[in-house]
């Protein structure tokens, strides 16, 4: 009795310590005046996202001073795509050795940017009704990031959960998320930009590091309502090789207290499910994995559109997590596919 007591508490406790390093929603009011911000937003083969991200920028109150699309040798249209809807092309002149695609875009990007603050955006991002107002209104100065909520929409979706969760959880507060960052022209001068972590696939990660070594505050919050994001769309293989391309670098690379409490949640949202199949006892073991599923479901629902389906079934995106996670670990150092480039992970 006393071991069925201890796991439901190890996953409880564990889980409710890492739920207190999520960021806290935003809940400033909508910045009344336009704001000089250079929106800035690096592109490879991203005709099919643009429009989305474009689009949702076009319909805000609280209009960008100006929208610069750099064009990292895409072959589907993305110039195309963006011109049509508006934004200012940059076309990216050929990467520099040590350079990532990501990093070289953005540097660009900065190089040519006139206002006074620049909003780096994934494309595969978009902004909520007004949500570009409230993010701007939640600025607190220095370098400024915001989680976007998970749209889930396609089954294989789900899978991404735990891999959104220990994101979250290891990144805090005070840290910054790869999607965004809202930072002003001198912070980013002082920091070095992205030139300081040009060869980094976790850039934000790094750059967060760099912005506090230049005495510039740090800060992140949850993006739901404001800010959100399909995060591969385009398949389970998309799927695998996103997470593939840095996940295990970027938990090498997150407090050891903080990893201690994760690796104990999960361990008990293995054992629990693990014991009430070996044993059949439904009462004990069936009470801890409740447990589970409550935290589950209410994790989820804070970072993205995760329904109850995953909740109750999150063994299996517990266990690809595992399984994607010891393949990035594996072919660390060792080059990996992303948009047609072969990468090293960190």
């Amino acid at each position: 009795m006393l071991s069925f007591l201890v796991i439901a508490l190890l996953c409880g406790c564990a889980g409710l310590l890492v739920l207190v390093r999520f960021p806290a929603v935003a809940t400033a009011p909508p910045t009344p005046a336009p704001i000089r911000v250079s929106v800035i937003i690096p592109a490879r083969n991203e005709a099919h996202n643009l429009p989305a991200l474009l689009g949702s920028l076009a319909s805000q109150p609280v209009k960008p001073f100006e929208i610069l699309v750099v064009d990292d040798a895409s072959t589907d249209g993305t110039a195309e795509t963006a011109r049509r809807l508006g934004a200012r092309v940059i076309a990216s002149a050929p990467l520099p050795e040590g350079w990532r695609g990501k990093t070289w875009a953005c540097h660009q990007g900065a190089e040519a940017a006139v206002g006074g603050w620049f909003l780096f955006l994934d494309a595969d991002t978009a902004f909520e009704p007004d949500g570009l107002g409230r993010v701007l209104a939640s600025y607190p100065g220095g370098a400024f990031s915001i989680v976007p909520y998970h749209a889930v929409q396609n089954g294989y979706e789900d899978l991404s959960l735990f891999f959104n969760l220990n994101m979250i959880a290891g990144t805090g507060r005070h840290g910054l998320f790869g999607q965004m960052l809202l930072v002003d022209r001198e912070s980013y001068r002082r920091a070095g930009g992205h030139a300081a972590v040009r060869g980094r696939i976790l850039e934000n990660l790094a750059l967060a590091s760099e912005f506090r070594a230049a005495g510039v505050p740090v800060q992140s919050e949850l993006g739901r309502g404001m800010f959100s994001f399909r995060m591969y769309p385009h398949g389970l293989r998309e799927l695998v090789e996103g997470w593939t391309k840095g996940f295990a670098s970027g938990a090498g690379q997150t407090p050891p207290s903080v990893m201690i409490l994760i690796v104990a949640w999960m361990a008990g949202l293995v054992l629990a499910p693990v014991g009430w199949l070996g044993t059949g006892d439904w009462r004990h073991w069936g009470a801890a994995f409740g447990i589970g599923v409550a935290q589950v479901r209410w994790f989820g629902r804070k970072v993205g559109a995760f329904g109850w389906g995953s909740a109750v079934l999150y063994p299996v995106p517990l266990l690809f997590f595992f399984g994607v996670f010891a393949w990035s670990a594996a072919r660390s150092g060792r080059p990996v596919r992303w948009k047609g480039r072969a990468i090293r992970a960190d």
